[in-house]
C-alpha cells in the first residue's frame, strides 16, 4: 500500500461527510513514480480539527515532481519529470479537472514541456498561462490555458545560457523555478547553474516572456539558487540556495521588477559539517516567518522577518522526523507545515507557532511514497 497513517497520539480519522467545509482543503501530492508510486495522490484535511481522510490516487501519471492549482481551483497542473517525451529530449507537463466533492482528477492533456527534466511549474494569476522551468536543458516556457482547462502549444521558450563556477553542479544552465510577481506584471527564474534570478517582462495578454534590461539578481558565486518565494507584501523575495545551504534575501521594486540583495544567511546549525542540499523556501501567510528545507541534515529552519528592513534572524532548525525534506508546504490557515520526506516515504505534520514560528510534531506521519511536492486547494 502506497499510503498509511501512523497515529502517534494523533486523533482518529473522520469521514468526509463529518468534517466542516469551514476550515477544510483538499492535499494533493505529487510523486516520483516508481513501484510504489504510481502519480498523484489526494487528501482531505480538516485544520480545526487536524483530522485527514485519504482519498487515494487521484490521477495516474508519470513523475509528477512539480503541482499547481488554477486560481478558478477547477484545473491542476503538473510537470512530468522525465527527459525522453515522445522520444525527444524533453518533459511534459500535463493538466487536469479537478472535482472538489472526491478530489479525483480527469486527465485533460498533455503537451512537450519544450525542454528535458521539467521541475517547476505555476500558473499566473489569470489562469491563462501556466510556466515552467525545464533544469536538465535550463530553459523556461510559457503555455496558454483553454477555457477547458487544455493546454496549449508554448506561447514562450527562453533557453539560458552560461555556466557557474562548479563544473560538476553548474556546467550549464539549470532552470530550477519560474512564477509570476504579485502584480503578474513579471516573471522570475531561479537558475541553479548560473546563480541567478532572471526577470522577464510578463505579457498577460499573449503569454510571451522579455527579458529585463536591468542588472541580474545574482547570488554568492557556486551558491546554486534553487527556489524562492514572495514575501506577502511583495516588498521582499526569498532565495534559497541548494548548494550553499542558504537563504538570500532581496528587496522588490514593484515598478521596475527590480531585485537588490540585502543579505545571505545560513540556513544549517554551526555544528553540521556533512554534505547537504537546501531545497524548498516558503514564506508565512503571516508575513513574519521564513522556513526553508535541508537534505541532509534532514531539517527545516525557521527564519523571523524583520518588518521594516526585510532581513532574517535565524529562529531555529528542526528535524523533519523523516530523511530528504524535497519539499513542505504550510497549510492556507498557516496552522500546519506538511514535510514530505522523499527518502523516509512520508509526510510529517507540524503545528506552527503565529507568534513565534516554532514548529512543533503532531504526532501523524502519512506513509508515502517518494513524495516531492504538497499543494492546497481551499474548499468552500
Amino acid at each position: 500500500m502506497v499510503f498509511m497513517i501512523s497515529l502517534l497520539s494523533a486523533p482518529s480519522l473522520l469521514t468526509g461527510q463529518q468534517i466542516s467545509a469551514k476550515h477544510t482543503y483538499l492535499v494533493y501530492v505529487g510523486t516520483y513514480t516508481g513501484p510504489t508510486s504510481r502519480g498523484i495522490y489526494a487528501y482531505r484535511f480538516d485544520a480545526g480539527t487536524g483530522q485527514w481522510t485519504f482519498l487515494g490516487l487521484v490521477a495516474e501519471t508519470a513523475n509528477p515532481s512539480f503541482l499547481t492549482v488554477a486560481p478558478s481551483r477547477r484545473f491542476l497542473y503538473a510537470v512530468n519529470e522525465v527527459s525522453d517525451y515522445q522520444g525527444r529530449k524533453s518533459g511534459s507537463v500535463s493538466a487536469f479537472a479537478i472535482d472538489r466533492n472526491s478530489g479525483k482528477l480527469t486527465f485533460l492533456n498533455e503537451v512537450s514541456s519544450r525542454g528535458a527534466g521539467p521541475c517547476h511549474i505555476s500558473v499566473d494569476k489569470t489562469g491563462r498561462y501556466v510556466l515552467v522551468a525545464n533544469y536538465d536543458s535550463g530553459s523556461v516556457a510559457v503555455f496558454p490555458v483553454r477555457k477547458d482547462g487544455r493546454l496549449g502549444d508554448a506561447s514562450a521558450f527562453v533557453q539560458h545560457t552560461g555556466h557557474g563556477v562548479d563544473p560538476k553542479r553548474q556546467d550549464g544552465p539549470h532552470a530550477h523555478d519560474i512564477d509570476l510577481s504579485r502584480d503578474n506584471r513579471f516573471a522570475i527564474a531561479a537558475d541553479l547553474g548560473l546563480d541567478e534570478l532572471l526577470v522577464y517582462h510578463f505579457n498577460a495578454a499573449n503569454g510571451t516572456l522579455v527579458p529585463k534590461n536591468s542588472p541580474l539578481a545574482k547570488v554568492e558565486l557556486g551558491a546554486g539558487v534553487r527556489h524562492f518565494a514572495f514575501h506577502p507584501s511583495g516588498r521582499f523575495v526569498y532565495a534559497v540556495n541548494e548548494m550553499q545551504s542558504s537563504v538570500t534575501a532581496f528587496s522588490y521594486n514593484k515598478a521596475g521588477g527590480v531585485l537588490h540583495k540585502l543579505q545571505t544567511i545560513s540556513a544549517l546549525p554551526k555544528d553540521f559539517h556533512a554534505h547537504n542540499d537546501a531545497a524548498e523556501i516558503d514564506v508565512h501567510p503571516s508575513g513574519k516567518f521564513v522556513y526553508t528545507s535541508n537534505r541532509g541534515n534532514d531539517s527545516i529552519a525557521v527564519f523571523a522577518i524583520d518588518p521594516a528592513k526585510g532581513t532574517l534572524r535565524l529562529v531555529e532548525i528542526d528535524s523533519t522526523k523523516g530523511k530528504t525534506p524535497r519539499s513542505f508546504g504550510i497549510d492556507p490557515t498557516g496552522s500546519y507545515l506538511f514535510a514530505a520526506n522523499q527518502e523516509s516515504n512520508n509526510i510529517v505534520l507540524f503545528r506552527t507557532d503565529s507568534k513565534t514560528g516554532h514548529l512543533t510534531p503532531t504526532g501523524q506521519v502519512l506513509e508515502v511514497s517518494s513524495p516531492v511536492c504538497v499543494k492546497f486547494l481551499i474548499l468552500e
